[in-house]
């Protein structure tokens, strides 16, 4: 029976539809949090807000802001985590990396096949004019072949919890994803601010994540390169995930480059230094495809480097994520991972979709999806960060006699799913705790070995009461997630907390972690032609599709 406290946080904490995380029933935790609960509930109100403040303090302090309705806001960090326990996380970690895998064969399947029908299309599971009509399907680089095989390098897969507490998959990011250093920052902050909450649990560090992304850099280099070259290439500092770039170059101890500071001779690409040029074997590109190349994409593009294509067709560079990369972030595509994991693995998926209507089917599929847009969540294949995305029950008449004329106009460019109440984590609002809802992105690599999962990954937390949105550009913010691992033994002291309590000093993140890469290309575009910049870096927040995937 545990005692409740008589002025406890929980008091008034209403249980909904939703899966409540932290609660199975009122003032009952669930095991993976009870440690949490029981620190919550011996505490009041006046002593977690102070440690907010201190959280809240030490994010202004160092930067991380971000604009919300024209102010500048220390980018929220609940001061509540979010834990996972081992076994739960073992579902997520091999049900991301068996995803991981089957974009990564499937990408292969549509792209080196030159001259060839892919298997998934010869077999019908995947129709070709699906594939061909994408956005992001660029016949630019049919043909490459990646040194060690892998297109994928870094992945964002994003998860929700459905009213059972199952893991489902939201939508997949295999472009550029974005969020990893606010997973970093939030573990460092959170070490410093509780302490002995990393005394006491086992939770698992992120801190290895740059070093686990290096060693796949340098594993995707091409042939012959011995002691590869790895730079991060970024749009530059008006970029909104320019911070984030500049944390990994310095975390890795690479380079970190604009497309102005590297050229193509010969079929190599070399980077201008002081000493003189430098081949460069291994290019993280944070440069959305449209703009990375403008022999091939888009002629007027500043960002990229002309010619960095023939290069990695001569086998000369690498480029990671690969371009072309985006026709597995296409939400139709989405809808068939299911079946893709059925016939390149010959295994039955280990997270399922949340259910999805694809309206380019028309017929029954889309008359359902007209008959019920005010039960539906419906969404643009190719958005990101929520954009065009219209919640039918929160959608006034005539918006949705708007979005009626679109489908019936462009059934392929949507898809539709029944709203589902993500789940819930305790949060700090106003002195008490509330149940606000959440997502998971965890971060995965592959170095062409294997699928490596990082232990915990971004949680954004909708922080307006009801809210399904997470988008920090709707009022949300983030939660640390703690993964406790099953180890019995206590961990050595090498690997204990001390290398996550280090600050890390970073530039502001701007409005939106979803906002979209192109426009902040563009941006980016019209800063240089209008001269250097008239104010500090702005930070990031990210997109499901470029540097925009968080």
């Amino acid at each position: 029976m545990t005692t409740e406290n008589p002025e406890s946080l929980f008091d008034g904490y209403r249980l909904g539809a939703a899966w409540d995380e932290m609660l199975g029933a009122p003032h009952e935790p669930r095991t993976p949090y009870k440690a949490v609960f029981h620190t919550l509930s011996s505490i009041q109100g006046a002593t977690l807000k102070e440690r907010a403040d201190i959280l809240a303090r030490s994010y202004l302090d160092q930067g991380v802001t971000f604009d919300y309705a024209g102010e500048e806001r220390p980018f929220p960090l609940d001061a509540v985590p979010r834990v996972i326990s081992a076994h739960e996380w073992q579902t997520v970690e091999s049900g991301v990396a068996q995803r991981v895998t089957a974009l990564e064969t499937f990408l292969d399947d549509i792209y080196s096949r030159e001259g060839e029908i892919p298997r998934a299309v010869h077999e019908g599971i995947v129709p070709w004019r699906l594939i061909a009509s994408s956005s992001h399907y660029h016949r630019a680089v049919m043909g490459i072949r990646p040194p060690n095989g892998v297109r994928v390098h870094v992945a964002g897969v994003d998860l929700i919890r459905d009213e059972q507490g199952t893991f489902r998959v939201l939508e997949d990011n295999v472009r550029v994803p974005s969020g990893v250093s606010y997973v970093i920052a939030n573990r460092r902050a959170m070490a410093n601010v509780f302490p002995e909450a990393f005394a006491t649990m086992r939770i698992r560090p992120v801190h290895d994540y740059p070093r686990m992304l290096l060693a796949a850099l340098r594993a995707a280099a091409p042939d012959g390169a011995s002691d590869p070259t790895v730079v991060v290439l970024t749009p530059g500092v008006f970029n909104s995930a320019y911070f984030e770039h500049a944390l990994l170059a310095r975390m890795m101890g690479v380079e970190l480059v604009e497309g102005r500071d590297l050229v193509c001779v010969g079929g190599q690409v070399r980077m201008r230094t002081t000493t003189g040029d430098k081949p460069v074997d291994v290019i993280y590109r944070r440069v959305d495809d449209d703009f990375i190349d403008p022999v091939h994409f888009r002629g007027d593009s500043v960002l990229g480097v002309a010619g960095l294509v023939s290069a990695m067709r001569a086998g000369r560079v690498t480029v990671a994520n690969a371009v072309g990369n985006g026709v597995a972030d296409d939400k139709l595509i989405y809808s068939y991972l299911p079946d893709l994991i059925r016939f390149y693995l010959d295994e039955d998926p280990i997270l399922p979709n949340v259910d999805t209507y694809r309206c380019a089917d028309g017929g029954d599929a889309l008359q359902h999806v007209l008959d019920h847009l005010d039960e539906m969540v419906v969404k643009p294949v190719d958005g990101s960060g929520g954009k065009g995305l219209v919640v039918g029950p929160k959608a006034d008449g005539a918006t949705l006699d708007t979005l009626r004329r679109t489908l019936e106009a462009d059934p392929r460019g949507w898809i539709a799913q029944p709203v589902v109440q993500l789940s819930t984590v305790p949060t700090f609002i106003d002195g008490s705790l509330a149940p606000r809802h959440v997502d998971l992105r965890p971060f995965a690599v592959n170095d062409g070995e294997g699928v490596r999962v990082l232990p915990g990954g971004l949680t954004r937390v909708a922080l307006p009461e009801g809210e399904l949105v997470v988008n920090s550009s709707q009022g949300g913010g983030s939660k640390d997630t703690w993964v406790l691992s099953d180890r019995r033994a206590a961990l050595p002291p090498t690997a204990g907390p001390a290398d996550n309590r280090e600050v890390v000093v970073m530039s502001a993140p701007t409005a939106s972690l979803e906002d979209s890469m192109r426009a902040q290309q563009q941006q980016q575009q019209q800063a240089r032609r209008a001269g250097p910049p008239a104010g500090p870096p702005a930070g990031p927040d990210a997109a499901s599709g470029g540097d925009a995937s968080c």
